[in-house]
């Protein structure tokens, strides 16, 4: 069984949104990439505002869900991913979220 070392798990909800981060790195076959993860922001008890993940990485890729648009993204390494992201949530919410670093 591969094994999954996680890198950082946390929710936080404000203004009537939440962000949802997991990111784990792990050698099982279904990431190639090294990475599980899933970056979410949506509205408290409703839509996805904007989730970037890679659920299905080896049948699907990476992925980018806006709303109810789905986009296939060339992934640009975890750390480059996760900066889009905060910049992304920080556009689209009004709220000025304590990132942790």
């Amino acid at each position: 069984m591969a094994s999954y070392t996680t890198v950082t798990d946390w929710q936080d909800v404000e203004a009537g949104y939440v962000v949802d981060v997991t990111i784990r790195q792990t050698e099982d076959e279904q990431y190639p990439s090294g990475w599980d993860y899933s970056l979410h922001l949506g509205e408290v008890g409703g839509d996805t505002v904007l989730r970037y993940d890679n659920a299905h990485e080896r049948t699907k890729g990476h992925e980018r869900h806006a709303g109810n648009d789905v986009e296939h993204i060339e992934f640009p390494g975890m750390l480059a991913l996760y900066n889009r992201f905060k910049r992304e949530t920080e556009e689209l919410s009004p709220v000025s979220w304590n990132w942790p670093e």
